[in-house]
């Protein structure tokens, strides 16, 4: 693929790594969202910060492994990379988000002199680098720099989201991808009156001047409302490999939903797709595949 193909999509948000008792694995949803988008033949460019350590090599050369450009990550002298300590309790895992990262610092003037060299064809963002100023500010600068779309992946984690971060996101959105458990917590929080799923996110359309909700429902699939009241739906996958594990399939939908939108699909086709390239994430341990031959049917199927 060539780079004039190549779109650009900046992501915006935390890099980390999630510490085992016996390995570290990096994720992040802006991370593992680039990732799938390189491997799709577009260019992605995190708009990051880390630490000066031994986490922050290892990341580089993850990266530069993938094929990916490090232009928008920034290095931060004073706090580490982004760390989540995962602790075994029985069967089940607990999830600690340390406070005070790197990603907590991301610079506003860095980020909008990045926004204006790439000019990106979208920029993607949650919520939890907004839990600091300091990063709050900076995706403030990104927004500012470009007219791009913007897509909000809300990826709500306790209890590092308030109703003002919340609310000032999605006003800074044109398209917001969330999933069933979180659009309660939006329901609760901004007191929205029916105890439909698309009632409500049309009322979060009208009320904040969204162009779409995205919903993802696990494995019964997925539906998007437009501003116009067109709703899309897919229903879930039923596949013939068993069931690994989940983490990361909603960041996998969303690579794919960035894919069709830069590419044109229409939501018919880019739901089924999504759909179809999480459940297969679902099949195999992590979010991101071991090779690249994973994404090989896909590309060919879909002819990217």
């Amino acid at each position: 693929m060539t780079s004039i193909q190549a779109e650009t999509v900046l992501l915006f948000g935390e890099v980390l790594a999630d510490i085992f008792d016996d390995r570290k694995v990096f994720g992040g949803a802006p991370f593992n969202v680039a990732r799938h988008l390189q491997a799709f033949g577009l260019h992605p460019v995190l708009i990051t910060r880390i630490g000066n350590d031994e986490l922050r090599r290892e990341l580089l050369a993850v990266i530069k492994d993938a094929g990916m450009d490090d232009v928008g990550i920034q290095l931060d002298v004073s706090h580490p990379t982004g760390q989540v300590m995962v602790h075994m309790e029985g069967r089940e895992h607990r999830f600690e988000i340390l406070p005070e990262q790197a990603y907590d610092y991301i610079h506003a003037g860095i980020t909008h002199m990045i926004a204006l060299a790439v000019r990106p064809q979208l920029i993607y963002f949650g919520t939890l680098a907004q839990r600091s100023a300091k990063s709050a500010q900076a995706l403030g600068a990104l927004i500012r720099s470009s007219n791009a779309p913007r897509l909000l992946d809300i990826n709500l984690r306790k209890p590092w989201y308030d109703a003002p971060t919340i609310e000032r996101s999605l006003r800074r959105a044109n398209l917001l991808k969330i999933n069933l458990e979180e659009m309660e917590i939006l329901t609760s929080l901004f007191r929205l009156s029916s105890k439909n799923p698309i009632q409500n996110a049309d009322a979060l359309i009208r009320c904040f001047g969204l162009d779409s909700v995205l919903v993802t429902c696990g494995e019964r699939g997925a539906w998007q409302l437009d501003n116009e009241g067109k709703i899309e739906s897919v229903e879930g996958s039923a596949s013939s490999q068993p069931l690994v594990d989940t983490v990361g399939a909603g960041d996998g939908f969303a690579a794919v939903y960035i894919l069709g939108i830069l590419r044109g699909w229409p939501a018919m086709l880019t739901l089924p797709r999504a759909n179809i390239f999480a459940a297969a994430l679902c099949e195999i341990r992590g979010a991101i595949p071991d090779s690249p031959d994973f994404y090989e049917p896909f590309i060919k199927d879909w002819k990217i």
